[in-house]
């Protein structure tokens, strides 16, 4: 499997942008709530803090077979920065296998963003050389059910580290 890169994606309402190091001040500001970590557990990164992660991420993978994926969410009539959606893609014994996940600011939540950038993202990853599209989602978080629901991907009966692996073939 090749490395992957991302790409802008556009969907009806949003521009999915490739992640850069220079979105982290804005994006601090976007993922500030911490109720956003209800589920995932820890607290809001600094701007410095994010500033670091963003830099190691977009450093990419040490493996060379794995991709990270990285967007940040725009609103376009808004013109500014909502959230975020990402993907490893690594190899697995059935084809490339995309792990997907999302957040979205608490200000923009109850939108529908979350579901249009999830849809969007899977859409692009069908059009890559990826088999499958999975998800970890904690049991009681009905959002991201609801957002997982609308890219297509269905509960499983696996568990990872305490939540629910959703799954979607996109290639047989």
């Amino acid at each position: 499997m090749s490395t992957l890169a991302t790409q802008a994606i556009s969907t009806r309402r949003l521009d999915l942008l490739p992640l850069h190091v220079e979105h982290a001040e804005e994006m601090a500001a976007v993922l500030s709530d911490p109720a956003l970590h209800t589920f995932i557990g820890g607290t809001p990164d600094t701007p410095q803090a994010l500033r670091s992660r963003y830099q190691r991420i977009t450093a990419g993978s040490p493996d060379p077979a794995v991709s990270w994926l990285n967007w940040v969410i725009r609103l376009r009539d808004e013109s500014c920065l909502t959230g975020t959606v990402q993907a490893t893609v690594s190899p697995s014994a059935h084809g490339p296998l995309a792990e997907i996940a999302w957040v979205v600011g608490t200000p923009w939540q109850g939108r529908g963003i979350a579901s249009e950038a999830a849809r969007g993202l899977v859409t692009w990853l069908g059009r890559q050389p990826v088999h499958t599209v999975i998800a970890h989602i904690h049991p009681e978080h009905r959002a991201s059910a609801a957002v997982a629901t609308a890219a297509g991907l269905t509960p499983t009966s696996e568990w990872h580290e305490g939540e629910i692996r959703w799954h979607r073939s996109i290639r047989r």
